[in-house]
């Protein structure tokens, strides 16, 4: 069985295979190099959508990223849609050249997912987190709700869930992802520790990024 994200990109991937091999059979020159720039964009394509395994921390207590990329921003919000108390987020920026594939921090059960529609600005600014097409997970855990939102960036333009609501996900897990540059949000509630700061790169569903207290 393919992959989630193989899958997905399929079509994609169809369509650039008959153009190229369209481009490179016919006998013209510029048709070649047409045909080789194509090769090239499908090689890329089939490259940003890998979706290599993962050793998940089998530690309860532990709250792994949700995302591959830099870490950009590590702050205390006093208002989020995951809870009327203030929640510490971890904002994870992820360029054309990380993988997409978003996975579960914690353990726990999918109660609500929300699609928002919004701007496309660079996903690096902070507030990208409001403006920007996004969209929103709460999983609640046994040591309370987790909050992820997955972020449209700059080139970005589709956010993609492969799971739904009332389902069970494992710490690690693939939930979705967003295609071609990005960001995804952390929220967790303000007891936890964090591990990470600005700077930091982390790969999804094993990089340790908090933990419970």
């Amino acid at each position: 069985m393919l992959p989630p994200a193989i899958r997905d990109a399929l079509p994609l991937l169809a369509i650039l295979a008959a153009a190229t091999v369209f481009f490179l059979i016919l006998p013209f020159r510029w048709s070649h190099l047409f045909g080789t720039l194509l090769l090239l964009l499908l090689g890329f394509v089939v490259f940003f959508f890998r979706d290599p395994e993962r050793r998940t921390s089998q530690d309860p207590d532990a709250i792994v990223a949700p995302a591959d990329g830099k870490v950009v921003l590590v702050d205390l919000v006093q208002e989020s849609p995951f809870s009327s108390r203030p929640m510490r987020r971890v904002a994870i920026f992820l360029s054309v050249f990380d993988v997409h594939v978003n996975r579960a921090p914690v353990a726990g059960i999918v109660t609500k997912i929300e699609y928002t529609q919004g701007s496309f600005f660079d996903a690096r600014r902070k507030e990208a987190a409001e403006r920007n097409e996004r969209q929103d997970w709460w999983i609640e855990s046994p040591h309370g709700m987790v909050g992820v939102r997955q972020i449209a960036g700059l080139v970005a333009r589709r956010i993609v869930a492969w799971t739904g609501t009332g389902v069970s996900v494992r710490a690690g897990e693939r939930i979705g992802m967003i295609r071609f540059g990005s960001r995804t949000e952390l929220y967790l509630p303000e007891q936890c520790r964090i591990l990470v700061e600005p700077g930091r790169v982390v790969h999804a569903g094993e990089t340790v990024v908090g933990r419970w207290p």
